[in-house]
């Protein structure tokens, strides 16, 4: 059993981090956050947060802040929701109430350097019971462009379960799971909203925009559009109903630290009809605020269960 599961019954679940490194270090840096332990008081600024929500792009994030601190009650007209990494610009971070909201950037490599300083910040601020969700958006398979895709499973591009990463010259394979009943819950605030469409399915996530997509409009492209149309189609089949670039090692890690974890995408196109986003700027920001309504309705519902706001 994984060590980061062992306790996920009891009543207060910590953040795992799994490093015995990080014991004799008097100090951790959390370079790409400009924040670290000697220089920050973590517990008090971050110890009460429960929910984190992560995305692509700071205005993204900044923008759900904005709008779940409406949604909690906690709005500020003086505060302008000061960007906590402002010492960086790698990343941007923001919080309101119990609620983190950080930017990745785009692809595993950026995604994968975040969450490993954000899992130790969790870790050093003595988290715990924490809920943790990308928001997004993503190219669709067979479905209508504005869909929810919550995920089930991440794959790879072949269709498998699996997020692999070299570390030390050997393959390492970890799991893509998330957490069902997240997901569950989820999709039952989506039907109370009664907004938009969401479904529960497999995402796969590719290492690249253009080729790894089967895309025809990169740069290069060895293939034709038959070839696309089948592989695209095998995707369907396999159970695949969108296409992004971080939930892979997004779900690996939240696995391995024990966090509940979900992602929960807007399709913005159906890739089996092109390529190429062609509806107006406005449908495009309609669009992409999907993804922060159904996860704000759910982050107030589950505090408003709890009796905390």
């Amino acid at each position: 059993m994984d060590p980061g599961h062992e306790n996920q019954g009891s009543s207060s679940c910590p953040v795992y981090v799994h490093n015995p490194h990080l014991k004799t270090m008097k100090e951790d840096v959390l370079y790409h956050f400009n924040l670290g332990t000697s220089t920050h008081n973590l517990p008090a600024l971050f110890g009460d947060v429960k929910f984190v929500c992560v995305g692509g792009s700071p205005w993204r994030m900044k923008s759900f802040i904005e709008y779940i601190a409406g949604e909690l009650g906690l709005e500020d007209p003086k505060s302008e929701y000061p960007n906590i990494c402002a010492g960086t610009d790698r990343y941007a971070m923001y919080k309101v109430g119990p609620v983190l909201s950080v930017s990745h950037g785009m692809g595993i490599p950026s995604i994968s350097i975040m969450l490993h300083e954000l899992l130790k910040l969790l870790h050093h601020a003595h988290c715990t019971d924490v809920t943790i969700i990308r928001i997004g958006t993503s190219g669709g398979i067979g479905l209508e462009p504005g869909t929810i895709v919550i995920t089930k499973q991440s794959v790879d591009a072949t269709f498998l379960p699996k997020f692999e990463q070299v570390i030390l010259g050997k393959n390492v394979v970890r799991s893509t799971d998330l957490d069902t009943e997240l997901a569950e819950q989820l999709l039952q605030c989506s039907n109370r909203l009664n907004q938009f469409k969401s479904v529960i399915a497999n995402t796969m996530c590719t290492m690249d925009f253009y080729e790894g997509q089967a895309r025809l409009d990169g740069a290069f492209c060895s293939y034709t559009q038959e070839d696309k149309q089948d592989y695209l189609a095998k995707a369907y089949a396999s159970g695949v109903r969108n296409i992004e670039m971080e939930s892979s090692v997004f779900a690996s890690m939240c696995k391995l630290s024990g966090l509940k974890a979900a992602v929960v995408c807007v399709t913005l196109l159906d890739r089996q009809k092109g390529d190429q986003l062609s509806g107006s700027h406005q449908v495009l920001h309609d669009l992409q605020q999907r993804p922060q309504i159904l996860v704000g309705h759910f982050i107030k519902s589950q505090l408003e269960s709890s009796g905390k706001i």
